[in-house]
């Protein structure tokens, strides 16, 4: 009879919500690597590198700042116009980039996940950690703005003591991000027309989210209903509100934006550790 005994046994999940975070514990370093990696490599062959973190949220603001507000005239009340855009492109990017990067799991990572065994979650999970540092660095650029349009400029912009709650705000954007994320790469697995659709379903979905529109113009128009059940939406609103005192935050919004985060999460999980059972036959 053998006795001998082994280290880890490999078995098939039968419980498709089961995370097993001991697990997860000791693939710390793994996850370290890949969100390590995923700093360093996506742009270590170009000329201005990590610059492009600051580039890219600060031309994509100058020309929302154009159109929207010097062409087509959308007013932003007592905040200008430019901090006004920076704060919710930057919040909107991290949502963007964990989405998208996450939605693409499967495709993006078959090579190593048909040679070596791991938890599979820990790749969306390093892509929103990842994300995380780059979002830092674009808050950077946004304080430094704020300060300018204070200091220099002179606008009275007070953020508001709830600010204190930022941190939360973004840690449940990041999860609706992940839960959103893997459910698309899920579905990536067998209908691969949805990685050509997500990009330009993801724009789409970034003016009914009070990125550069305020919900004042919504109210106004009579299309409330449009932005009042997105819960980026909300979200985007929080982050204004808390950053520049600008806005308003309901008890239905917070409540409604918690329990779709919550929802979709359970949602993303359920359908992702369905899918990395079968994936590799079907990739």
């Amino acid at each position: 009879m053998n006795n001998e005994k082994w280290l880890f046994t490999i078995t098939p999940k039968n419980n498709l919500l089961k995370i097993d975070f001991k697990e997860l514990w000791r693939y710390k370093d793994l996850l370290f690597l890949f969100v390590k990696r995923d700093v360093i490599t996506l742009y270590k062959q170009t000329i201005l590198g990590p610059l492009w973190y600051l580039i890219q949220p600060l031309l994509t603001s100058v020309i929302f700042t154009l159109v929207f507000n010097s062409v087509a005239g959308i007013k932003t009340g007592e905040i200008p116009p430019f901090l006004f855009n920076l704060v919710g492109i930057t919040a909107w990017n991290y949502f963007k980039d964990c989405l998208i990067e996450t939605s693409d799991t499967f495709k993006k990572n078959e090579a190593i996940f048909g040679k070596v065994y791991f938890p599979r979650i820990i790749m969306p999970m390093s892509v929103v950690v990842s994300n995380l540092l780059k979002f830092g660095i674009q808050l950077i650029i946004l304080i430094a703005f704020y300060l300018y349009f204070v200091l220099v400029e002179d606008y009275v912009i007070l953020p508001n003591q709830s600010i204190l709650f930022f941190p939360l705000v973004v840690f449940f954007m990041g999860l609706l991000g992940l839960g959103l994320g893997m459910i698309i790469s899920s579905m990536v697995t067998k209908y691969r027309d949805l990685t050509f659709l997500i990009s330009f379903g993801v724009q789409l979905f970034m003016y009914i989210s009070l990125v550069v529109i305020p919900l004042s113009l919504f109210q106004d128009k009579g299309i409330e209903w449009l932005v009042k059940y997105n819960p980026m939406a909300q979200i985007i609103e929080m982050v204004r509100f808390m950053v520049l005192n600008e806005g308003s935050v309901s008890q239905f919004g917070i409540l409604y934006t918690i329990s779709c985060t919550l929802v979709v999460l359970f949602m993303g999980i359920l359908v992702f550790n369905k899918t990395e059972k079968t994936f590799i036959d079907t990739i």
